[in-house]
C-alpha cells in the first residue's frame, strides 16, 4: 500500500491572508508547485484578483485551471509536485449546487503527493436573506467540515497571522 500524500486545509474570512499562509505552506515542500485554479475571470474585477495572485506567488509554479473538475485535476497531476488548491469556495459556486464533495474527499485520500486546500469560512456571519444562499452556506459548511476531518493538517488565517487547529495540542474528548 502506498503511502498517502498530507492533506492541509486553510481557511478563514475574505482577505485574512488564507492564500499567502497556503503558499508559505506550499514552499515547505522541496517538490514542484502546482496552482490549481478554481477562479474564472467573468468581470475585471476577477481578472484583477487573479493577476495579483499571479504575481504575489512570483516564479515556479505551473498552473492549470479547473473551475470545475478538481478531482480530476487531482488525480492527473498525482505524483508530479505539491498541489494548491484556490479554492474551495469558488469551486462550490462553480458547480452551481452538483458540487462532488464526497468524490472529491475520496480522491484527497487516494493522493501521493502533497495537497493545501484554501476554503472561506462563511458561517460568521449573518444569516443569509434568501434560501439559496442559505443553502450555498450550509453546503459549504459541511464541505469544510468533511474535508477538515480527513486533513492532517488545518489551519486558519486571522488578520494576516496563522492559527493551526489540527492537530491540536488538546483533544476536547479527553477528560478534565
Amino acid at each position: 500500500m502506498r503511502e498517502r500524500g498530507q492533506i492541509t486545509l486553510v481557511t478563514g474570512g475574505a482577505r485574512s491572508g488564507k492564500s499567502a499562509l497556503a503558499e508559505r505552506l506550499v514552499a515547505r515542500h522541496a517538490l514542484p508547485r502546482i496552482y490549481l485554479a478554481t477562479a474564472e475571470p467573468r468581470d475585471g474585477e476577477m481578472t484583477d484578483r487573479i493577476q495579483q495572485h499571479q504575481r504575489s506567488r512570483g516564479e515556479g509554479w505551473r498552473t492549470i485551471e479547473t473551475p470545475l473538475d478538481l478531482a480530476g485535476a487531482l488525480r492527473a497531476t498525482d505524483g508530479q509536485g505539491v498541489r494548491l488548491v484556490d479554492c474551495l469556495t469558488l469551486w462550490m459556486s462553480n458547480c452551481e449546487g452538483r458540487a462532488d464533495v464526497e468524490g472529491l474527499v475520496e480522491t484527497l485520500r487516494q493522493q501521493s503527493c502533497p495537497v493545501v486546500l484554501v476554503t472561506n469560512e462563511l458561517g460568521q456571519g449573518i444569516v443569509p436573506a434568501n434560501a439559496l444562499a442559505r443553502r450555498f452556506r450550509d453546503d459549504h459548511g459541511r464541505m469544510n467540515q468533511a474535508v477538515a476531518h480527513m486533513a492532517d493538517q488545518v489551519w486558519m488565517a486571522v488578520s494576516g497571522l496563522p492559527l493551526r487547529l489540527k492537530p491540536s495540542r488538546e483533544d476536547p474528548d479527553d477528560p478534565i
